[in-house]
């Protein structure tokens, strides 16, 4: 009773992790329709990103467990997350930029680069063990970095140098924002006050580099604002939240390898929806991204 029991929680948990997947990977999707359709400003767009996700999580912590919306030993730690919050605004200005300048399939896979950079990090900063697997995993993720955003080709600088840096850049950001999530699990603050805390000091530092002039920039495009609540509540919220119900059923190693399907369901759904294509070159650069993190997660395990 007890086997069958663990064995239907462990496919409950496949399955969960699969739908906060399929979610997530539908981020890029909105990000690219709202810059490409609207016009959409990337400062602005992250500004309004933030600011719903965090209305929305004070919004349904507050009815479920409003223990949560306080930061606990607030002198101690406001510091900390006014530093988190700017480095989530940092990575949601360069995604957005990202996704705008390079598409939604290509901008996926280079953020897909943060694995590696946070396990060079951590080895910085906490010591952890460097062995060869996470070795080859950097190698991996970095010559994937170059064939999947063209950093290879001296002519791509030429074409797109903006969209290159800025598309490096995103991996770097993404590992940086993750090294401060693990840092707030090693102050025994919850995921979710850390995610509302650090979205609201995000939406704080973005609101100050906003225009008057363009912070409205839908008026009173309905279909746009909706767009954009939707982008904050479902693939935002929606993904990370049935992301951490999994790890109730599943341990974080085998949640994470489900994770890096996101770049294949990004790449599926920008081909459908959005006409986006990838070259071979390119897709060869994202394998070689995803076969590091998957090295890496296989070494934790």
């Amino acid at each position: 009773m007890t086997q069958t029991h663990t064995r239907s929680g462990f496919t409950r948990g496949i399955l969960i992790c699969l739908i906060g997947t399929a979610i997530w990977s539908t981020t890029a999707i909105f990000i690219a329709h709202l810059s490409n359709h609207y016009r959409l400003p990337p400062l602005v767009l992250a500004f309004w990103r933030d600011l719903f996700v965090a209305l929305g999580l004070a919004a349904g912590l507050s009815l479920l467990r409003p223990a949560l919306l306080r930061i606990p030993h607030p002198r101690h730690n406001l510091v900390f997350f006014v530093a988190y919050g700017f480095t989530l605004a940092i990575f949601n200005i360069l995604w957005t930029t990202s996704v705008a300048l390079n598409g939604a399939a290509i901008a996926t896979v280079l953020v897909y680069s943060s694995p590696a950079f946070t396990a060079l990090a951590e080895r910085r900063l906490f010591g952890e063990r460097f062995g060869p697997a996470r070795t080859v995993a950097l190698v991996l993720s970095l010559a994937g970095c170059m064939l999947a955003s063209g950093a290879y080709d001296r002519d791509a600088w030429s074409v797109n140098p903006l969209g290159i840096a800025v598309g490096l850049s995103s991996g770097w950001a993404f590992a940086a924002y993750s090294l401060f999530g693990k840092a707030a699990h090693r102050r025994g603050i919850s995921p979710w006050t850390a995610t509302f805390g650090a979205f609201t000091m995000a939406t704080a530092f973005l609101l100050f580099l906003q225009r008057r002039a363009t912070l409205f920039w839908l008026g009173p495009q309905v279909s746009g604002w909706a767009l954009l609540t939707t982008l904050a509540l479902i693939p935002t919220i929606g993904g990370y939240g049935l992301y951490t119900v999994s790890l109730t059923y599943l341990p974080a190693a085998v949640a994470n390898i489900i994770v890096t399907l996101e770049p294949v369901m990004t790449g599926i759904m920008a081909y459908l929806i959005l006409g986006e294509q990838m070259t071979p070159v390119q897709l060869l650069g994202g394998g070689l991204i995803l076969t590091g993190v998957f090295l890496l997660q296989t070494e934790r395990r």
